[in-house]
């Protein structure tokens, strides 16, 4: 696992915790080891993670409500968001999956990655403590959590999507205006997203701009991508 261990700059003292974060519970079932899977780690991980990034956003927005953190906070930590990371490392290539799942497109799926992601911040927390985890997940998400000074408010589904693309293949998504509508005074535009010669999705908006976004957005929720 060490191609793994220099994508996350992290070197596991106990190599055994890094096995267990990246065992999927459909290959602890066919093994016939119940009690040897991620889920665990996952659990704990999800608090670890929760932890870190509430005390991060806590301090970087002061005069934010509960309600304002808390919706930073999901931008950050949902499930959607942690798959993306995970693809952003290629967690998935190191996911150990029972043949059943990996027929199906586990490696790919957005729970498998997003559980994996918990495990391995789990796993590092009791590798080697508080500090470690937190160095690591701000590493992680240091981007993400960039952006948020200066757009705290709003999202950015075009970015987001050609991260989350890009991690599977380098070619960008490609954006194209395939219909106007209305006086010119209340233009309707409607936006097609494809990549790799695959239409993702459409979405309309009262600019090009937000046609394009739109079509994002669309694009990551329906994630067509992972259908193959």
């Amino acid at each position: 696992m060490q191609p793994l261990e220099n994508r996350i700059n992290y070197k596991f003292r106990n190599s055994l915790l890094l096995a267990e974060a990246l065992t999927h519970p459909s290959l602890a079932y066919e093994s016939q080891r119940p009690h040897f899977d991620n889920q665990r780690l996952e659990f704990l991980g999800d608090a670890v993670l929760q932890l870190i990034v509430t005390e991060e956003l806590f301090k970087m927005f002061p005069d934010f409500t509960e309600g304002k953190l808390t919706k930073l906070r999901s931008r950050v930590v949902s499930r959607r968001a942690l798959a993306r990371f995970a693809m952003a490392i290629h967690l998935g290539d190191y996911v150990l999956l029972g043949k059943g799942e990996e027929a199906t497109g586990g490696r790919r799926r957005l729970s498998t990655l997003a559980d994996a992601f918990e495990a391995l911040i789990g796993a590092v927390f009791l590798d080697s403590g508080p500090d470690s985890a937190r160095i690591l997940v701000l590493d992680l998400f240091k981007s993400e959590i960039g952006s948020m000074i200066t757009s705290p408010e709003e999202r950015n589904p075009k970015g987001e999507l050609q991260e989350c693309l890009q991690a599977i293949h380098p070619q960008a998504p490609v954006y194209q205006i395939i219909s106007e509508s209305g006086p010119d005074h209340r233009r309707v535009f409607q936006a097609e997203v494809s990549w790799r010669d695959k239409v993702l999705a459409t979405g309309k908006g009262k600019s090009k701009k937000e046609a394009e976004a739109r079509a994002a957005a669309e694009a990551l929720r329906a994630r067509v991508w992972e259908a193959g």
